[in-house]
C-alpha cells in the first residue's frame, strides 16, 4: 500500500523529531518507513498496557495505488533534509 499522512495539531508519537504541525509523508508501496529510532527504542522498553495518546491529531490516507508527487513538491525547498536518517542504527529483528 501506500501511504500519505499529515499531521494537523501537537506531536506525533512515530517520529519524535522533524514531523511538525502542518507536515505531511508520502511512503509508496515498497518503500521502508516507521517509527524513528528513538520512538522503537522508547516503544520497545515500554510496559505493555493501554495508554492514552491526546496530545496530536494526525491522518493518513492509504491506497493500493503509487502516489505521484507533482514536481513542485518533488523539489520544494522545504522538503525535509536526510528524511531517512532517523533510521541509522536501527538492528536487524528478522531472521528468515
Amino acid at each position: 500500500m501506500s501511504e500519505y499522512m499529515g499531521l494537523i495539531e501537537g506531536a506525533y508519537d512515530a517520529k519524535a523529531e522533524g514531523f511538525v504541525p502542518g507536515g505531511g509523508s508520502l511512503h509508496n508501496m515498497m518503500s521502508a518507513h516507521g517509527p524513528d529510532r528513538e520512538t522503537f527504542d522508547r516503544a520497545s522498553a515500554a510496559e505493555l498496557k493501554p495508554q492514552k495518546i491526546d496530545d496530536g491529531l494526525a491522518f493518513m490516507f492509504e491506497t493500493r495505488w503509487p502516489v505521484t508527487a507533482t514536481p513542485q513538491a518533488a523539489t520544494a525547498g522545504h522538503l525535509q533534509k536526510g528524511y531517512d536518517d532517523v533510521w541509522q542504527g536501527l538492528e536487524r529483528h528478522f531472521r528468515p
